[in-house]
């Protein structure tokens, strides 16, 4: 795979004594900010944190992966998605593991199983990573995939990263914003976001994040990976839209980390900057990592969604999406809320 630069005077990231910046200074977790956070907390109510029932999940086998039609995505779960392209799977920040967390033995848990293990995935092409964030990247699971993916694509420092985990060096490249890379007619480009990176107290942004841009010859699909809302959306709209799916992510935000993580309308909003046609919201409705409610993410952006008149798809976990013909809103969750709970969605 060849790296290509995209001519443009867009936005690019800052590097500074080693470390990366965002095009503008953001604000990440002050302790003021977060003790206030940490107190709404446990202001919660009963069922607020996670599902009392079991989420759905469609079971997903390789005999029906390898049958199903071209262009298919399924969500995984949080921010993992599966994608048939071409012929061939890709796949997205591939979190497989019980908890998000350094450590299995504490950390938040999972609201559901993955509706396939990674054993029983087929051969991966690629698979795309947005950041090096416990909750996106998960060294269990690369060290599972390690041998039955061809590529692993990351934004620059993450595959040292993988290689230091013993992945081989010639299956992993490395990209900068506005960086693209083609692989049997599928073109993959590493497009900004606005968000941090870290998995210690002294690795801080020495890895880049990205948001993708994937390109076939019949759709255009766009990941967001981890962001706030910026002016990046709208440049990257008007260099690579209209998108078909934009899979952009709601939830885990808070009002103290608008700059690192958008509020649903914000999401909305970045879809709108993107000129997507179909919006799949994600890094929702599997690991509690924030303060609202775990179904609070899909109310508010249904609403925003109709407001706007935007076509939003909520997929069940495992639940097959047609690029060609995506549906529409499946409200799945509000099947899990216990009765006390119905009268508090928006």
């Amino acid at each position: 795979m060849r790296l290509k630069n995209i001519a443009h005077n867009l936005i690019l990231p800052r590097v500074h004594r080693g470390r990366f910046a965002n095009h503008q200074k953001v604000s990440q977790f002050e302790l003021n900010r977060l003790g206030d956070s940490l107190s709404r907390r446990f202001e919660r109510r009963p069922g607020d944190a996670a599902p009392r029932k079991p989420v759905p999940v469609e079971r997903m086998t390789r005999k029906s992966l390898l049958a199903a039609p071209d262009n298919s995505v399924y969500r995984l779960g949080h921010s993992s998605m599966l994608m048939k392209l071409g012929g061939e799977f890709w796949l997205t920040d591939p979190v497989f593991c019980e908890r998000a967390f350094p450590v299995q033995w504490a950390g938040p848990r999972r609201f559901h199983k993955p509706p396939i293990a990674l054993a029983n995935l087929p051969p991966i092409k690629g698979v795309l990573l947005s950041h090096d964030h416990y909750d996106h990247l998960d060294k269990s699971a690369i060290a599972q995939l390690a041998d039955k993916t061809e590529y692993f694509l990351t934004p620059l420092g993450v595959g040292d990263l993988l290689q230091e985990w013993g992945v081989d060096a010639g299956k992993i490249h490395q990209f900068d914003w506005w960086q693209s890379g083609t692989v049997d007619g599928v073109e993959c480009v590493a497009t900004p976001a606005q968000h941090f990176s870290g998995r210690g107290a002294r690795d801080s942004n020495k890895r880049l994040w990205c948001s993708w841009t994937i390109l076939t010859d019949e759709f255009r699909i766009f990941f967001s990976g981890d962001s706030g809302y910026f002016a990046g959306f709208r440049e990257i709209g008007e260099q690579y839209g209209p998108f078909d799916l934009t899979c952009i992510e709601t939830g885990a935000y808070d009002k103290n980390w608008v700059d690192i993580h958008m509020l649903p309308e914000q999401s909305l909003q970045a879809h709108l900057d993107l000129r997507g046609k179909c919006m799949m919201p994600i890094h929702n409705g599997t690991f509690d990592l924030s303060i609202h409610p775990w179904y609070e993410p899909f109310e508010r952006v249904y609403a925003a969604a109709k407001t706007h008149g935007v076509h939003l798809a909520t997929p069940r976990m495992g639940q097959a999406v047609s690029l060609a013909k995506p549906p529409g809103v499946n409200f799945w969750w509000r099947d899990l809320l216990e009765n006390n709970l119905v009268g508090h969605l928006t």
